[in-house]
């Protein structure tokens, strides 16, 4: 029987004791593997020929005194500092919490390791892409290694810029009313590398800007500097991920007081995000094709419904504000046509 004497736990409180269950690090363990195993059925019905990882770290603000939070002067805040690896599609890869002292690359071995195996035997095309903190020796010999083609920034240096000397001088003539973009392709080895690689630099000189803007990638791609340049700023897709990651899912709210309490939130969260872009993946209709993950959330998944009981059936009656009757049913028909086929008996 209820004890009515004891107060009604609130919903944060049923929250935490949920994951503090999970908080094992068997569990914890599981939940990180679970993301790559959710996507990896999600290939086996539609074999992609290719597979792009972008890898970038984020930030998750926090407010009180968990454990592992600390003040990061690049961010200007006390926070966490968890990184990620997306695919072309969009689903979330792996991802993992950290401190928020750490650097951007710290740890990038035990995130993106386990996604490369996953992709190890794949008959395959396989790129890397990730900005300048990234840019690290030992990241650049795993991808050579693991025939992986990548595009990473660098930063620049007196070297660099050096080599690109010529490209820095203003052209002469009146300036036009467009950017005007220059590239150079060039060998260059850095003193921790062990071989030179090379690097492409983009010079864009922009109206009514006195100096240019300069960009260096290092990259083990064949293709032409302009294809290079244009390939490495599609990584800007992952930035727009961890963008609708935070405003749809909210995971950055990591109130637990413990790390390992706080990591099982963000991985359940990652799992909540990847369900809504499996949605996006399905044959939706026509009308909400190009819905944003935030609009499914608010204008399909968080509407207000009356449930009506009677003998023989439950009724639920949703208004038809964002989405009319019959459009609703065929997202149902979309979402259904997911299920495996039975099995034989």
């Amino acid at each position: 029987q209820p004890n009515f004497n004891q107060p009604e736990r609130s919903h944060d409180d049923r929250t935490r004791n949920g994951v503090k269950s999970l908080a094992t690090a068997d569990n914890r363990t599981a939940l990180t593997d679970l993301s790559g195993q959710w996507i990896d059925r999600v290939h086996a019905s539609a074999p992609p020929k290719w597979i792009t990882l972008d890898m970038d770290s984020s930030v998750s603000p926090t407010h009180g005194t968990q454990e592992g939070t600390a003040w990061n002067g690049h961010l200007g805040c006390m926070c966490y500092h968890p990184l990620f690896v997306f695919n072309q599609f969009g689903h979330l890869e792996r991802c993992a919490l950290r401190p928020g002292n750490v650097h951007s690359a710290d740890g990038w071995e035990e995130v993106l390791k386990p996604v490369i195996a996953r992709y190890a035997d794949r008959h395959l095309m396989r790129f890397f892409r990730a900005d300048a903190a990234f840019g690290i020796p030992g990241l650049c010999e795993m991808l050579e290694a693991e025939d992986y083609f990548y595009a990473i920034r660098l930063r620049a240096n007196r070297v660099l810029q050096g080599r690109i000397a010529h490209l820095l001088n203003r052209p002469v003539g009146r300036p036009p009313n467009h950017v005007r973009r220059f590239y150079s392709d060039f060998e260059y080895q850095a003193s921790s590398w062990d071989n030179p690689r090379r690097v492409i630099a983009k010079v864009e000189w922009h109206p009514g800007e006195l100096f240019p803007r300069v960009g260096f990638v290092v990259t083990n791609l064949p293709m032409d500097p302009d294809w290079i340049i244009r390939f490495y700023n599609q990584r800007g897709t992952a930035e727009q991920h961890i963008k609708e990651g935070k405003q749809a899912i909210n995971w950055t709210r990591l109130s637990c007081k413990g790390m390992a309490q706080n990591e099982v939130r963000l991985q359940l969260h990652a799992l909540a995000y990847n369900l809504g872009i499996f949605l996006q993946d399905t044959d939706l209709p026509e009308e909400i094709a190009d819905w944003s993950l935030t609009s499914l959330q608010t204008r399909l998944i968080k509407i207000g419904a009356r449930v009506v009981r009677h003998a023989r059936a439950i009724t639920f009656q949703l208004a038809e504000v964002s989405v009319s009757g019959d459009l609703f049913t065929r997202i149902l028909a979309a979402i259904h046509r997911l299920r495996e086929p039975p099995v034989p008996g």
